[in-house]
């Protein structure tokens, strides 16, 4: 499809911005490590939330709630709809500790919490695990997304696309570091959001569709637009919601949802001004990320079902595309050859910028691992930060060239996302104990990793070659957090805890709630006697009752149920109210 020049123009006024945004940010980030990975320390809540928003809607988003719907229909969304459950324990257990640590990053944290060289040798693991090898599975399933728009959109092969994109984003994310980030984040979410209601607007307007009540009467749809999966079939209701309400959010580690805070989202919080600030930020980012933004994706790909509702009409409707790139996610990208000039333009610049986001803070994020927490740490301790800086800008170019390299490989936004979630089962519980609970120590976290790590290589290599009938996701999900977290906990229970030296100046900085700390340390007095746990367990709840009544209300309004809609809106403000009232018992109080 060809772009006209009024698109161009668009595109061109998009890329100026953030250029400009990332040029005058660059001799910022330059003045040190705590400038180029946290800004100082001096953002406010609503441009770090909304940073957080913006960097997980990436390209590949919206393909992979396409993928979702076209195979599973919109129920399929709790895969990552559960995932809210996780984010509410965030802000109201996790983000003032995190920012109360006033680490650089959150891998830092090791030896904070533990001690000696197992410790040490955690944190430089961990630092390369995280910041290269999963962090590049990430940069690749993005660019994945980009490749696949740039096919249907621009023609463009999956090569020439990966070096465009991958090179301005690698250019831009190398100067201008959190700064430019976080601000050209905030431009990039509107374009972002605009776009998206663009693209389900002209969705919509197509003949065959028959706009937003033809799409709601269309019988081959009833079953595909179900918030809830039909319990009837256990073993699809497992799948869909069963499991990740019961078992995914707590106990895999996936970024941008992990277990008590991490990656990016600690990033984040570690960068705020304060603790209040750090728990805005991440109420604001779990509120917009699941209350807001999803239906967007999902009228487009309950339209898409309408216009191509085969994989051999998306591949009849763009034939000189590769076949290898041709799969349900690739839905989302065709939708977008309806809209006008102009529009168009729009869509593929929030497109762009979504890939932006997200990639720049991924290369930002994973940067800041390899700098602190690996070459600092232990190959030269005594850098300069000039010499920091340029070494995370060497860092950023060689984390984009892996993850480019790696999206060639790939085939789907859900494969991604299914060898992501498998690396990381088991290990979420570690996460949310560790800062509650004195026992768990580094041979846990070690543990963990490696167990959780060794059953995704045997599921994905190991299991089908034996010969062994293959399992659903949500099969190999289960397993992998029974054995990992069994695993784990073993090792705790046969290896001490760490020094109590090391345990009571965790306690003394972090001061967690609870009783798990009583047995091996001096409670004293501190920031927690302000604070109720009995009140973050209900506010946790509330928060969670108001973004999921929200989602279901707006839901149930586009599809003409409108007394379920105001049932639905009502309890989410009823939710939110109550909500309010808590925070000062929450420590949101000035």
């Amino acid at each position: 499809m060809q772009l006209a020049p009024l698109d161009w123009i668009v595109i061109a006024l998009y890329g100026l911005t953030a250029l400009a945004i990332g040029l005058y940010f660059a001799r910022r980030a330059g003045k040190g490590a705590d400038e180029f990975f946290l800004s100082g320390r001096k953002l406010p809540w609503w441009l770090l939330g909304t940073s957080m928003v913006a960097t997980t809607f990436s390209t590949d988003t919206p393909n992979l709630v396409a993928d979702f719907v076209r195979t599973g229909g919109v129920a399929q969304n709790w895969s990552w709809w559960a995932f809210l459950i996780t984010g509410m324990c965030t802000v109201f257990f996790y983000a003032k500790l995190w920012r109360r640590s006033g680490a650089l990053t959150d891998i830092e944290f090791y030896e904070l919490r533990y001690s000696g060289r197992p410790a040490a040798f955690l944190r430089g693991f961990r630092a390369l695990y995280l910041g290269v090898f999963y962090n590049v599975m990430i940069i690749a399933t993005v660019t994945l997304a980009a490749t696949k728009i740039g096919g249907v959109l621009l023609g463009l092969d999956p090569l020439t696309t990966v070096l465009i994109a991958g090179s301005v984003t690698m250019l831009y994310s190398a100067t201008s570091g959190l700064w430019g980030v976080v601000v050209t984040d905030l431009v990039l979410f509107v374009v972002a959001m605009v776009g998206s209601v663009a693209a389900a607007y002209f969705a919509l307007a197509q003949p065959e569709v028959g706009g937003l009540a033809g799409l709601v009467a269309n019988p081959e749809l009833r079953s595909a637009m179900r918030f809830l999966p039909d319990f009837s079939n256990w073993s699809v209701a497992a799948g869909i919601f069963i499991i990740p309400i019961a078992v995914q959010w707590w106990s895999a580690w996936y970024p941008g949802s992990e277990p008590g805070g991490g990656g990016y989202v600690a990033q984040r919080m570690l960068a705020a001004r304060n603790e209040k600030e750090s728990m805005k930020a991440t109420l604001w980012f779990n509120v917009a990320h699941y209350g807001l933004r999803p239906w967007p994706w999902i009228i487009v790909a309950l339209c898409s079902m309408v216009i191509y509702p085969e994989l051999a009409d998306i591949q009849t409707r763009f034939p000189d595309l590769d076949p290898s790139l041709v799969g349900n996610d690739l839905a989302y990208p065709a939708m977008l050859v309806f809209l006008p000039a102009g529009l168009l333009g729009l869509v593929v610049a929030s497109l762009a910028a979504a890939y932006m986001s997200t990639i720049s803070t991924q290369l930002n994020w994973g940067s800041s691992y390899v700098v602190s927490d690996f070459y600092r740490r232990f190959v030269n301790p005594g850098a300069s930060q000039r010499r920091l800086v340029a070494v995370g800008r060497l860092s950023t170019v060689g984390l984009m060239v892996l993850g480019a390299f790696i999206a060639l490989q790939l085939d789907t936004a859900g494969q991604g996302f299914q060898i992501l979630l498998q690396i990381g089962a088991g290990t979420g519980l570690i996460f949310l104990l560790r800062w509650f609970w004195y026992r768990v120590n580094v041979w846990s976290e070690l543990a963990g990793m490696t167990i959780s790590f060794l059953v995704a290589i045997y599921f994905a290599w190991v299991h089908g070659a034996l010969g062994f009938a293959p399992l659903t996701g949500w099969q190999q999900l289960v397993i992998g957090v029974a054995i990992t977290t069994v695993g784990w906990l073993a090792v705790t229970l046969v290896t001490p805890p760490a020094p109590r030296g090391t345990l009571q100046r965790f306690y003394d900085r972090i001061q967690p709630l609870g009783k798990g700390w009583r047995r091996v340390v001096d409670v004293g007095t501190g920031p927690r006697d302000a604070e109720s746990i009995t009140a973050a367990f209900l506010a946790w709840f509330l928060g969670c009752v108001l973004v999921y009544a929200a989602l279901f209300a707006t839901g149930y309004l586009l599809y003409g149920q409108g007394l379920a809609g105001v049932a639905a809106l009502a309890v989410s403000a009823g939710a939110g109210v109550w909500l309010f009232r808590l925070l000062p018992r929450l420590g949101f109080s000035d």
